[in-house]
């Protein structure tokens, strides 16, 4: 460990440990394209198994993984054609299923890497709900409400764009540090309460914990 890097930025409890990557997967649109969708899919919970590799198969695992969950199936049926051999179509069969992900909360998977995460009271308080009624949903004993899904989403595809640059202990306490391109507040200050997951200030943090990609010390 070095003295002058923060140690919640050093280290990532990730799935994703990509020591080598194959054609078509090794075009660099294609590989970014790739990642992009790994990572979502690992803040979901819908990434099973470590990825070390980066080649055609693993992608078509996991777009058939997100496909059994009822998310992007035609873009795995892309990615499972001979065609997908080709960059282009393999980079833009994987946009679609980003572009997917992106829409579709599937919280039966999301609660339980979510509550991994942050702990019961901690998530509960990002996604506007009680501890009690957050137990019930993560145990499907009664169905995640509409907006509540949508917040737990929001909620991962942030840790999504974390993951990487954080570790675990790093990604919990950026949702508490005020930023200064969020005004002054913090994210889970903006995230609180019934809070709009498609409204202006998720988006505002979201994009931020995007903007890690160029700086990693956001």
């Amino acid at each position: 460990m070095t003295a002058d890097v923060p140690a919640d930025t050093i280290r990532s409890v990730t799935k994703l440990q990509i020591r080598s990557v194959r054609a078509p997967l090794d075009d660099p649109e294609t590989a970014e394209a790739a990642v992009d969708v790994l990572k979502a899919m690992e803040a979901m919970g819908l990434l099973a198994d470590d990825v070390d590799e980066l080649n055609l198969d693993v992608v078509r695992w996991v777009a058939t993984r997100a496909a059994e969950a009822g998310v992007g199936e035609s873009a795995a049926a892309s990615l499972r054609s001979t065609a997908s051999r080709s960059p282009d179509r393999a980079a833009a069969a994987l946009r679609e299923l980003q572009r997917a992900l992106e829409g579709s909360p599937v919280p039966a998977f999301e609660w339980p890497v979510m509550i991994e995460l942050f702990g019961v009271e901690r998530l509960a308080e990002l996604v506007g709900v009680s501890v009690a009624s957050l137990r019930r949903y993560a145990a499907d004993q009664r169905p995640t409400p509409d907006v509540v899904a949508a917040r737990l989403h929001l909620i991962a595809r942030i840790v999504g764009e974390l993951r990487g640059a954080y570790s675990e202990v790093g990604v919990r306490r950026w949702f508490e540090r005020t930023r200064s391109l969020l005004g002054g507040r913090s994210p889970d200050s903006l995230l609180s309460g019934e809070w709009d997951p498609d409204g202006g200030d998720a988006e505002r943090v979201l994009a931020l914990a995007r903007s890690l990609t160029a700086s990693p010390t956001t």
